[in-house]
């Protein structure tokens, strides 16, 4: 399920913050340590409204534990756009299509409650794992740029991806 931020939801996002493993395939934000008050101010924040970005915690349905967040940046109203980034920071749950699924109900809410026309993501050429998510979920590949991101001492293509509101409502009547 997606849910709101929550003030006890710091003590997860703590546990993948600093995690290689889990940064090195998010934006250079992550380039540094983040301190706890670092991760208390990101996360207060968001609980006061304090910033355009928007978004949910990934909950498992059952419990409501946090797995993960996705948030939407850079919502543009006029070109009825947004900008999509997701992290399942709990390693327990990779592979189990929680971000997959949470990909899903937030394009359902950005194409039929937003009403914005596009959905656009960055990604990492080595991050297979989500390029692979990504594709399942009907984004497809735009373009590239080559050699923009350095990381563990080797350069990576950055990949730019997109679904539009027409291709989300094909996808979702073929399923039918």
């Amino acid at each position: 399920m997606l849910r709101e931020y929550r003030a006890e939801d710091l003590p997860s996002m703590r546990r993948w913050c600093n995690d290689p493993e889990i940064v090195d395939n998010l934006s250079d934000a992550f380039l540094y340590p983040i301190t706890l008050n670092g991760t208390e101010e990101y996360l207060n924040s968001v609980l006061n409204g304090e910033t355009d970005q928007k978004g949910f915690i990934i909950a498992h349905k059952d419990t409501e534990e946090y797995i993960g967040q996705i948030d939407l940046f850079r919502i543009d109203w006029k070109n009825r756009s947004t900008e999509l980034g997701i992290v399942i920071g709990m390693k327990e749950f990779h592979g189990h299509g929680y971000g997959t699924e949470a990909i899903m109900l937030m394009q359902e809410f950005v194409f039929n409650r937003l009403n914005l026309n596009r959905l656009q993501l960055e990604v990492n050429d080595f991050n297979t794992r989500a390029y692979q998510c990504y594709l399942k979920c009907g984004f497809k590949e735009e373009g590239r740029f080559r050699e923009r991101t350095y990381i563990n001492g080797r350069y990576a293509d950055s990949i730019y991806m997109s679904i539009l509101k027409r291709e989300y409502e094909e996808r979702k009547g073929m399923a039918l």
